[in-house]
């Protein structure tokens, strides 16, 4: 038997994030759904200024960092200029919901083919842990040392309902949760098929984790994941022109819960 050609070999290495981040398990989502569709070879991946920006060698695919929360325009320039590429666009809620957040409605409005990945932990962590606009309510950070309160910092966005309340037809938007990443993976998977059969923009948002800035123990981590950010961001597909198949939703959950 043959040996295996050097250039056929997967190679992996760790990732580059604090210890408990959910970022490893975010990206090990989208490799899964990149290597089921066979893609890495023509996609073009952009990461954002923040903790995603650590991703810009995880995967064999062309890679470019971009200014923070310019992600999005950067991957539609370079889907337009070559439409046989497929698009991602990577950040942070601050990239996403902030600074970047003209470029998603924009992107939505134009149902831009790209699919753009938003990850979720509540909070600004490469700079130290400030609130962002998806802190929760009474969730204590570096300016908010007393908890969110919405009479003085308004209330948490949630970012896949804003995009789902005007979505064009064909468009794909799901939020996932670094607690079940087959699920999460199977949300990536229909967000990159969804570009690839040109039906429109896809956007999926996965809630993760931070327990360096949450100042949470492993146990305590979870529980905050699990329990308080989905009680407010619920997890599930919000528009979807995919058929519903919840044999293979049930069959995620119970593989990775």
């Amino acid at each position: 038997m043959k040996s295996m050609p050097d250039s056929w070999r997967r190679e992996t290495k760790p990732h580059k994030f604090c210890p408990g981040c959910g970022h490893g398990l975010v990206l090990k989502a989208l490799g899964m759904a990149m290597d089921r569709l066979k893609i890495a070879d023509r996609t073009v991946f952009g990461v954002d200024i923040g903790c995603s920006l650590l991703a810009w060698d995880f995967f064999n695919a062309d890679t470019i960092q971009t200014h923070h929360g310019r992600t999005v325009p950067v991957i539609i320039g370079a889907k337009r200029a070559r439409p046989n590429l497929v698009g991602i666009a990577y950040m942070g809620d601050g990239g996403g919901y902030a600074i970047g957040s003209q470029h998603l409605i924009n992107a939505t409005m134009r149902n831009d083919r790209i699919l753009i990945i938003i990850v979720n932990n509540t909070i600004y962590a490469m700079t130290g842990g400030q609130m962002a606009p998806t802190t929760l309510k009474g969730q204590k950070t570096e300016t908010s040392s007393r908890g969110r309160d919405p009479k003085y910092e308004g209330f948490p966005l949630r970012g896949p309902e804003m995009v789902a309340s005007f979505a064009p037809e064909g468009a794909y938007v799901a939020r996932g949760s670094v607690s079940h990443v087959q699920r999460l993976a199977r949300y990536l998977e229909r967000g990159l098929e969804n570009q690839l059969q040109d039906r429109g923009i896809s956007v999926v948002e996965a809630l993760s984790t931070c327990p360096t800035n949450w100042r949470t123990n492993a146990e305590d981590t979870w529980k905050f994941l699990e329990k308080e950010m989905t009680d407010y961001y619920p997890v599930g597909e919000l528009v979807s022109p995919f058929k519903r198949d919840t044999q293979k939703e049930a069959a995620d959950l119970e593989t990775c819960h």
